[in-house]
This record gives C-alpha cells, sequence and structure tokens, in this order.
C-alpha cells in the first residue's frame, strides 16, 4: 500500500512539474530570455517626402535650392533664391537662378566651377516652390496665395483653402490671364467631386485667381 502511495505522488509530482514548464514555453523563448519575449517594435511610419519639381519648373524668387557638389560637401548648400533672382555659393559668389530649370543651373554652376575643381558634378534640387502661386479668394476659410505644388487641381486648392457657410457652391469660377487677356472659367464643383468628367477638374497654373462668390 505504501509502495502504490509513493507511485502515485511522483506522478502527480512529474504532471505537476511539466505543466509549470509548458506555460514557461508558452512564448516559444526558452526561460529566462526576456528580451527575447518582448514584442517587436513597430517601425515610424514613413515621412512623406515633398513633391518633386518636374523636369521643366523655371526656378523664381523665394524659391528654395538644394545645391550638391559631388565629392565636395563643402559646397553643397541650401539657401533661398534673392528677390534678385540671384544665390551667392561658396567661390562663384552671386550666381543667376531665376529664369533657369534645375538642370540648366546645374550645368551654369558646374560651367563656373571648372575653374577651382576638376570635373565637377553638380546636382541642383527645388526643395520648396515658393515662386509660383495661385489665389484662392471669397467665401472660403483660409483666403490668399497659396503655393502651386506640381499638379495642383481647382479641387485640390479649394480643399485646402475651405469653404464658409455662405459659399455659393454653384458659381465657383477661376480667373486665368493668357497672352495679357483675363479669361473666366467656371467650374461645377458639384460634377469635379462626383468624378463625372476628368475635364472639370482641370491643373492649375501659375497666377491663377479661384473665386468663390
Amino acid at each position: 500500500m505504501k509502495k502504490w502511495m509513493k507511485l502515485a505522488c511522483l506522478v502527480l509530482l512529474g504532471i505537476a512539474t511539466i505543466t509549470v514548464w509548458a506555460q514557461d514555453d508558452s512564448s516559444g523563448n526558452p526561460p529566462g530570455d526576456e528580451n527575447a519575449a518582448q514584442p517587436a517594435k513597430t517601425p515610424p511610419p514613413e515621412t512623406r517626402s515633398a513633391p518633386a519639381a518636374p523636369s521643366d519648373y523655371v526656378i523664381g524668387a523665394d524659391d528654395t535650392l538644394r545645391i550638391s557638389v559631388w565629392k565636395e560637401p563643402d559646397m553643397s548648400v541650401s539657401l533661398p533664391v534673392r528677390p534678385d533672382g540671384k544665390i551667392s555659393i561658396p567661390l562663384l559668389n552671386d550666381v543667376q537662378a531665376a529664369g533657369m530649370t534645375p538642370m540648366q543651373l546645374a550645368a551654369s554652376i558646374s560651367e563656373k566651377l571648372k575653374k577651382y575643381i576638376e570635373d565637377p558634378r553638380v546636382t541642383v534640387v527645388v526643395t520648396a516652390m515658393n515662386s509660383q502661386r495661385v489665389f484662392v479668394l471669397g467665401e472660403v476659410a483660409h483666403s490668399g496665395p497659396m503655393t502651386l505644388l506640381p499638379g495642383m487641381t481647382v479641387l485640390q486648392a479649394l480643399s485646402s483653402a475651405g469653404f464658409t457657410q455662405f459659399s455659393n457652391l454653384k458659381a465657383i469660377y477661376l480667373l486665368r490671364t493668357e497672352n495679357g487677356r483675363e479669361t473666366k472659367i467656371p467650374f461645377k464643383y458639384r460634377d469635379a467631386i462626383r468624378g463625372k468628367s476628368t475635364q472639370t477638374d482641370f491643373m492649375l497654373k501659375p497666377g491663377d485667381t479661384i473665386v468663390v462668390p
């Protein structure tokens, strides 16, 4: 009888030991490995980059440029275009920037740097396109000038400006000056938000004015 009691106690002890071991190993990591048991950290969301200027973008006053010279970190700078259309960079002092595309400006700087650097390779990137603006006026929450982003449409500009409770969405129009003549173009807001036609929501041009009565 005593032998059976001893045997029963050993069996119960074994079952308890197996249960404890299973609980410790439920995470899939060896016991005592605290670092492995911790959940992996979620990586931070990617930062949205600013839209790049198109290749035919013409640089203007107030734009911000990033100029990089290959293997010349002291020559690589970020700076705004002055109201006179020029920028100041090391060795070259004042350089005309307004009126050029980024590639044309890069070629101009490369040519000037040949006096000081052998085979200079220059890259120009427009990081802020402040020279090209459109205007939103009338019954909007935020009226005034707005930076024209590449491919910006009338609907996108209106979404940034917002409406007031008095906005007449049926009478919105665009004022555009071309060849010295001002043209009034009606904008069908309801059709645009419903996507009825690809021609309803058109792209803006520098100097356009959106009016919300």
